[in-house]
């Protein structure tokens, strides 16, 4: 049935959207890259609203949701970097966080058994400081005040989050690792 493909149409919408956020930071028109932003955000709830809603999952759905946030949230950071907006560090970090994710996932599917991707509360929450971090970024860019007083805070929300749910993915997997697997002292 080709209504359960909507919510796949939309997260390549967000994946094709990517590019010209990004060019558009490059451009610094934050206020067109702010909006497009937002489409793609919005397109990101909307995508997981209706494959819940109407049962429209899909294993594809399942792994390119979350393949499209990393894509939309690291370009952007990376994208801010570049202009000098964001320490490198902060970038660095969420694309640490990220890659020891995916490592993880990709070791417990070939070494452990088939990995059924399931975002934990911490790592919605660690997507949604982020992209909301982002967001307004854009928005104070675009409005010359890229000292607001929220920057710090905003910061540390993010970091504190990306601590926290990179831990708990970690100790999460490796325990499923663990109890997913016969001891070796098993005969």
């Amino acid at each position: 049935m080709i209504w359960r493909q909507i919510p796949n149409g939309l997260t390549a919408l967000r994946i094709l959207l990517v590019p010209l956020i990004v060019l558009q930071l490059l451009q610094r028109d934050f206020a067109l890259a702010a909006v497009l932003f937002a489409v793609a955000a919005l397109s990101d709830g909307l995508d997981g609203l209706l494959a819940r809603r109407f049962g429209w999952q899909t294993r594809l759905g399942g792994l390119l949701d979350p393949l499209a946030d990393k894509l939309l949230v690291n370009a952007c950071f990376g994208s801010l970097w570049w202009l000098g907006e964001v320490p490198g560090w902060l970038p660095a970090l969420v694309l640490a966080r990220d890659a020891v994710i995916v490592a993880g996932a990709v070791a417990y599917h070939w070494r452990v058994a088939a990995l059924d991707a399931a975002p934990t509360l911490l790592g919605k929450a660690t997507t949604v400081a982020q992209t909301g971090f982002l967001w307004f970024a854009m928005i104070d860019l675009g409005l010359d005040r890229s000292s607001s007083p929220w920057w710090p805070w905003g910061v540390g929300v993010v970091i504190a989050l990306i601590a926290a749910s990179g831990i708990d993915y970690v100790v999460r997997w490796t325990r499923r690792a663990r109890e997913a697997r016969p001891s070796r002292s098993e005969p």
